[in-house]
């Protein structure tokens, strides 16, 4: 699965060590632009470089440049090339963000700092139960799908409310903020914004949006993370 916004140049071969410094280093001045145009602390707004597919070779030059959040897509490859990451930079913090199977809840809890795509009172059971276990309290997010797309995941923003409830009052979770994906066919803009309005509704201080060819609009709508892997780690190799 690619970024539904990542530009056309994803069919580009991968880039090389260099490359990923200076893509590293373009988005950083990227987001300190948007976020001045946007009248905004570029402290505020937080990179995930995501390095799904990305071998663990070619995520060291980010690492090495001081970059250390980023995001996944797949339980079992991070868990195949993160730990041995994290020991050896033991300050990185891991951030799930592609779709979670309830299966996948332990490891998801024992592996991530973060985890973006609750949807669904299932997985909120299962992530309850794990993080009771291990002791481990990853910041929770939920996946709201503002596009009503039945094929994406995320929940409808008219059942967030009752999934907020459920998450506290019957698992004892306390989620963090919101994350969203818009329709690779729309203009984003519209979608941020709504995201924006309904985190602040309901009081929740984290906004997870904006991806390699619209973070700069993520920013002016007031994304606290963004999530970037082509403009940095060049095309991806799809996952089999």
């Amino acid at each position: 699965m690619t970024d539904p916004h990542s530009p056309a140049s994803e069919t580009k071969p991968p880039v090389g060590e260099a490359d990923v410094v200076a893509g590293l280093a373009a988005v950083r001045a990227g987001i300190r632009q948007a976020a001045e145009d946007a009248e905004r602390d570029p402290a505020s707004v937080h990179l995930i470089a995501i390095s799904k597919t990305v071998p663990a070779e070619h995520i060291l030059p980010a690492l090495e440049a001081g970059q250390r959040l980023f995001g996944e897509n797949y339980v079992q490859e991070s868990k195949a090339k993160w730990p041995a990451l994290k020991q050896a930079f033991p300050d990185v913090e891991l951030h799930l963000v592609g779709p979670l199977q309830s299966n996948k809840a332990r490891d998801a809890v024992e592996l991530f700092d973060v985890i973006h795509s609750l949807d669904r009172l299932s997985l909120a059971a299962a992530l309850a139960k794990e993080i009771a276990r291990t002791g481990r309290h990853p910041t929770l997010l939920i996946q709201i799908d503002t596009g009503n797309e039945d094929q994406k995941a995320g929940i409808a923003p008219d059942q967030l409310e009752t999934l907020l409830v459920e998450c506290r009052d019957t698992h004892g979770l306390t989620i963090r903020g919101l994350m969203c994906i818009p329709p690779a066919q729309d203009p984003p803009s519209p979608h941020f914004a709504l995201l924006a309005r309904i985190a602040e509704a309901h009081g929740l201080p984290i906004l997870s949006m904006g991806m390699s060819a619209d973070y700069a609009a993520a920013i002016q709508m007031g994304a606290t993370h963004i999530r970037v892997g082509t403009a940095i780690f060049g095309a991806r190799t799809h996952k089999a």
